[in-house]
């Protein structure tokens, strides 16, 4: 094949590719909907027409966190400075749905919700793709993502560090990031201890991991609740949901049921609502 055909057969194709894979910025508004999901093969950012949460007032036990990320939020859609926030800590406590209560909850100054954009813990990588295409609308967004940990030979969170503070860009001005994990450094523990064992200046190993969680304004701290506090949320559900039924009974139920999962968080006692509303025939 000639030079000239190989080159008008490589243009042809380059065409058809860029055809059948638009940019971002041509299918995605974010006026769209409320909430979206990013994915990155291809770039597109999926709207959510309904978003699994529940009510901020029910959700109990959390009350100090819970007011303390409500007022950064609030900050934020108005304008104002505003932190990038890391929840982390026991399992069910409600991390991941106060997050999303709150974006129901909060308004930006023209009365509209912020929009909630999931991005997944191996979507990291694409960030700086994702931050470019927000940056280029006026709504306010929560970028957020749960469950996000990094293991061992995992060097992504290196570009994460240079995107929440520090990296020429830094993040744009409508947006803020907020993660949920149990791990309140991000890493496993001994992912930490073997690097500190090997490394000619183990210190400095452990400055650089720490140095991540550091990049967000706030910590917020998700522990295991009493016994009072989830029977608090079980009252909550139960006169929310007009369930036809003796709340003293209830009560017993539910401390049964904790008992059988070997826990008591803010998902357990959701997990026995639902439970006793099937057997009730209440829809929730």
């Amino acid at each position: 094949m000639s030079k000239k055909r190989l080159y008008t057969t490589m243009v042809r194709i380059a065409e058809a590719l860029e055809r059948l894979t638009p940019s971002p910025q041509e299918k995605t508004d974010l006026n769209e909907a409320d909430a979206f999901i990013w994915h990155s093969d291809p770039d597109e950012l999926r709207p959510v027409e309904q978003i699994s949460r529940i009510s901020l007032d029910l959700l109990k036990g959390i009350d100090s966190v819970r007011d303390i990320l409500k007022a950064n939020t609030e900050q934020f859609a108005q304008g104002f400075a505003a932190n990038n926030a890391l929840l982390w800590g026991a399992r069910g406590m409600g991390k991941s749905s106060l997050v999303k209560a709150l974006q129901a909850h909060v308004r930006d100054t023209d009365g509209k919700a912020l929009a909630l954009i999931e991005i997944h813990r191996e979507d990291i990588p694409s960030m700086p793709r994702l931050l470019n295409l927000l940056k280029k609308t006026d709504r306010r967004c929560i970028l957020f993502c749960d469950d996000l940990s990094f293991d061992e030979a995992d060097s992504s969170y290196k570009s994460l560090k240079a995107i929440l503070e520090g990296g020429l860009e830094g993040r744009p001005d409508n947006v803020i990031f907020y993660a949920t994990s149990n791990r309140r450094h991000l890493m496993p523990r001994h992912m930490m201890e073997n690097e500190r064992s090997t490394a000619i200046n183990p210190a400095e190993v452990i400055e650089e991991k720490l140095s991540l969680s550091d990049r967000f304004g706030l910590w917020l701290g998700f522990h295991s609740c009493s016994q009072d506090e989830y029977l608090s949320m079980i009252r909550a559900y139960h006169a929310h949901y007009k369930l036809p039924c003796n709340i003293k009974e209830t009560e017993a139920e539910a401390l049964s049921w904790s008992r059988s999962r070997g826990a008591r968080s803010g998902r357990v006692a959701w997990q026995f609502i639902q439970d006793l509303a099937g057997r009730l025939s209440v829809k929730l």
